[in-house]
């Protein structure tokens, strides 16, 4: 499963690679171009893009690669997927870095980079491990316009469960972006963007409820026990039809998990609720046989009322 809190944990994480520097550079430092071939060939350095070098022992990573992305454009700040990760909610990882720059500058193209121009203000930056970046608010409305639906609202649910934006100040930020691509979409998905989802599969399994239109079931659901304690929690819960709605990943393929799942399914169900489970494949492949699960569960619960 796609955890959000192993999203929120990644810019603790995060190594701080040493300061990229340029061929010229080190071509002024003393080294001959030769020296330069024989130290990148032995891995004692690294060049994340053309022109650009990280003496160390280890591939840069995320700080190191930003920081050789930014030596050529002062005015920009990270953005979109990396900003996102620098603020731990980082679930649509990509390769390159993703820089935003003031629309009508220039910016040279490298493999790796990808640079947004955008007609928004990014002032002011906020540092993340000493790199600028667009704001938190900025960066979930941004993927939450640009990223396919499916991918967008894990995007701020994630960022919701980081605490890295609040419901507010993403419905603030949305409308500032009035008038531009993806908006629409970006606007409907804040309105029903939630912090209390665990996983992004949780996510889309709510969404894909909701697109449906079910939308009584609520995230990571509490269920208590007669003295009041919550004994455990469902991914999505119905509390009105007490029908559950569970994502079933890799995490609950170990004997420990499955004895553990097993025995809070048998007293889920004498508390009167019916749960149902899914998969990567119902999930991705067969989402009609979700919904028509959950339908059939729906009117039995109906049906059991009347």
């Amino acid at each position: 499963m796609d955890l959000y809190s192993q999203a929120a944990e990644l810019p603790w994480r995060i190594p701080i690679d040493l300061q990229p520097t340029r061929y010229r550079q080190l071509l002024d430092a003393g080294l001959s171009p030769s020296a330069i071939r024989w130290r990148s060939n032995r891995g004692r350095l690294h060049r994340p893009y053309h022109g650009r070098y990280i003496a160390g022992p280890d591939v840069p990573g995320l700080s190191g690669r930003a920081r050789a992305a930014l030596m050529d454009n002062p005015e920009a700040v990270l953005g979109f997927h990396s900003a996102a990760q620098l603020h731990g909610f980082g679930i649509a990882p990509t390769d390159n870095v993703h820089l935003l720059t003031p629309a009508g500058r220039p910016f040279p193209q490298r493999r790796g980079i990808t640079s947004h121009q955008t007609v928004l203000s990014t002032a002011p930056p906020v540092f993340i491990l000493g790199l600028p970046c667009a704001r938190a608010p900025r960066v979930a409305v941004d993927l939450a316009r640009t990223l396919p639906r499916l991918d967008a609202l894990p995007v701020l649910d994630a960022a919701l469960f980081a605490g890295a934006v609040t419901p507010e100040e993403l419905l603030v930020e949305v409308s500032r972006h009035d008038g531009l691509r993806g908006v629409r979409q970006a606007r409907e998905l804040v309105a029903i963007a939630d912090g209390r989802a665990e996983c992004r599969q949780e996510t889309e399994l709510r969404l894909l409820l909701i697109d449906a239109g079910i939308r009584d079931f609520v995230p990571q659901l509490p269920v208590r026990d007669g003295t009041g304690r919550v004994r455990c929690r469902l991914d999505l819960g119905d509390p009105c039809r007490m029908i559950a709605a569970e994502y079933d990943g890799s995490s609950h393929l170990n004997r420990h998990a499955l004895r553990r799942d097993r025995s809070r399914h048998n007293w889920l169900e004498q508390q009167g609720w019916a749960m149902r489970y899914f998969t990567a494949a119902d999930l991705y492949h067969s989402p009609e046989n979700v919904l028509s699960t959950i339908t059939t569960a729906r009117r039995s619960r109906a049906n059991r009322r009347t």
